[in-house]
Formats: structure tokens, C-alpha cells, sequence
């Protein structure tokens, strides 16, 4: 009997730390694209163009206890165990594709990113998108179809393997938001998982 291709989403950030919108964010596109499980990617520290304010260690727990409670929701350690300059999102999703051969595969991202994409900053960005499908979040202030349109690379390849999501609601917060509230004795318990909320606290977390 042979086995029905799972979809699997790819969702790589920093998650530093992980935020109750990240979490949201995942479960969202689970449910409406019908997801059989969401990979959370901590983004190595190696990257240049994603500087980290914590440990790998504490980002991978944090992680591991905002996610335990879902079984469609997998930590995987991959850009945190490469070397140096094999942490794009290029080799990633070539990694991916060869641990999972048989199912179907999505790399989530926001908005920005697919401008990102669109303006030519991204490393093998060409390879990345004529060998990928995206679901791609809206984000407030950019229209994704335009950013789209006005790529050539993008728009040559705009044959379903981008997946625009509205929201359906504002959801904003930042990681960044979190630790300035947190480095300048503010209180934002309610915006992440309260076991990463008490795991910053007994660590001692991202204080000036």
C-alpha cells in the first residue's frame, strides 16, 4: 500500500526568543493549508545577516518547551550543526528535500522576505525558488502580489508555488519588542509561551 505524501512546512527564524505570533503563526498555516507537521529551524549564529542575542543552547530550549505540547509542531537543530557559509536557505531546503523525499515540502516566510527575495538579496535566491514552493504570511504595509510582479525570477515562476496567506488579524509583535521590554525591566508575559517566559527569568535572559 503505498504511503499518501505528507506536506510539511519549513519555518525558520531566529526564535530569539520564540514568541506566542511565531506560534500562532505556525499553527495558522497548518490548519489552512492542511499541514501534516511544521519544522521550527532555529537560524544558526554564523549567519551574517541574522545576529543572535542568546545562546544557541537557550534558543534550542526555549523552542523545545514553546512546542512540546503539539504533535504536529518538530524541532530540528539543521543550520545550528552545518558549517559556516552552508546556512542559506538554499542548502536548507536541498537538506530537507533529501531527508524527506517523499512529501511535499514549503518554506514559510514572511512578506518581507519575499521582497527581500524580489530586490536580489538573498544568496542563491535563483536555485532556492526554482526548486522550492513557498507559503508566504502577509505582512502589514507590503502587497505581495506586486513584489511578485515586478521580479522577473519571481514572476517566471508564479505557478502556484507561492502560497499567499492574509492573516486575518494584526499580529505584529517582534522578538526584538520582547527583549527590549525585557533588557529595560518591562513585563511581556502574555506575548510568549509562559514556560519561556519563566525560562528567561530563571536565565536571566536578555538583560543590558
Amino acid at each position: 500500500m503505498t504511503t499518501k505524501p505528507r506536506k510539511i512546512g519549513i519555518y525558520g527564524s531566529s526564535f530569539d526568543p520564540i514568541t506566542n505570533v511565531h506560534l500562532w503563526t505556525a499553527s495558522t498555516v497548518a490548519h489552512r493549508k492542511n499541514l501534516d507537521l511544521v519544522i521550527f529551524l532555529p537560524s544558526s549564529s554564523m549567519r551574517h545577516d541574522k545576529k543572535t542575542n542568546t545562546s544557541d543552547e537557550h534558543r534550542v530550549n526555549m523552542i523545545k518547551l514553546a512546542i512540546q505540547d503539539n504533535p504536529k509542531f518538530v524541532f530540528d537543530p539543521y543550520e545550528l550543526t552545518v558549517l559556516a557559509g552552508m546556512q542559506y536557505t538554499f542548502h536548507t531546503m536541498r537538506h530537507f528535500r533529501e531527508q524527506y523525499p517523499e512529501d511535499e515540502l514549503y518554506f514559510i516566510m514572511g512578506a518581507d522576505l519575499l521582497v527581500d527575495i524580489a530586490d536580489g538579496k538573498w544568496s542563491h535566491e535563483k536555485e532556492l525558488i526554482e526548486e522550492n514552493k513557498f507559503i508566504i504570511m502577509a505582512r502589514n504595509g507590503i502587497d505581495m502580489t506586486e513584489a511578485i510582479s515586478r521580479s522577473p525570477l519571481l514572476r517566471n515562476h508564479d505557478d502556484g508555488r507561492f502560497q499567499l496567506m492574509s492573516k486575518g488579524l494584526a499580529m505584529e509583535i517582534s522578538s526584538t519588542y520582547i527583549r527590549d521590554e525585557f533588557s529595560r525591566g518591562g513585563e511581556p508575559r502574555y506575548l510568549l509561551p509562559d514556560s519561556c517566559y519563566d525560562y528567561i527569568k530563571q536565565n536571566s535572559l536578555y538583560r543590558i
